[in-house]
């Protein structure tokens, strides 16, 4: 799972640069500054978790878990729902599309994703690992 999470970091931070790169360049002169703002945020965000989940990748290792699972799992959905949510809704001003403007309450589930894959880290980076209690000395 480890090496998955790594992946998929690699990916999604590749496309973060991307991205990144289209929201300076070519989306100025397609939309309006207030749209600009939120497509860089969507940007922002997803860079932060691919961050996190590069790190779960690498923690998984050491901290293997159900919930170290869980908390990659959360940071891939709240990438796709809060920043896909933000980089779709700016689509839909760039195109002038009417009737989906209720894309925008998907961001917020994306947000509660992000809160919970850190929540996950904390609780398993608080479980006892499995390399520390192999080398605790036994009681004389």
């Amino acid at each position: 799972m480890s090496k998955r999470f790594i992946q998929y970091a690699a990916i999604l931070g590749a496309l973060s640069v991307a991205l990144g790169a289209f929201g300076a360049h070519a989306l100025k002169q397609i939309v309006e500054a207030d749209a600009v703002a939120t497509f860089e945020t969507g940007v922002r965000y997803q860079f932060y978790h691919t961050f996190a989940l590069l790190a779960i990748g690498i923690l998984y290792r050491r901290m293997p878990g159900k919930i170290m699972e869980w908390a990659g799992i959360f940071f891939i959905s709240g990438i796709v729902l809060f920043s896909g949510s933000l980089y779709l809704l700016t689509y839909l001003n760039a195109t002038e599309t009417v009737g989906l403007k209720g894309v925008g309450a998907i961001t917020p589930l994306g947000g509660l994703c992000f809160i919970a894959g850190w929540i996950c880290l904390l609780i398993q980076s608080l479980k006892p690992s499995m390399h520390h209690q192999r080398s605790k000395a036994p009681d004389a």
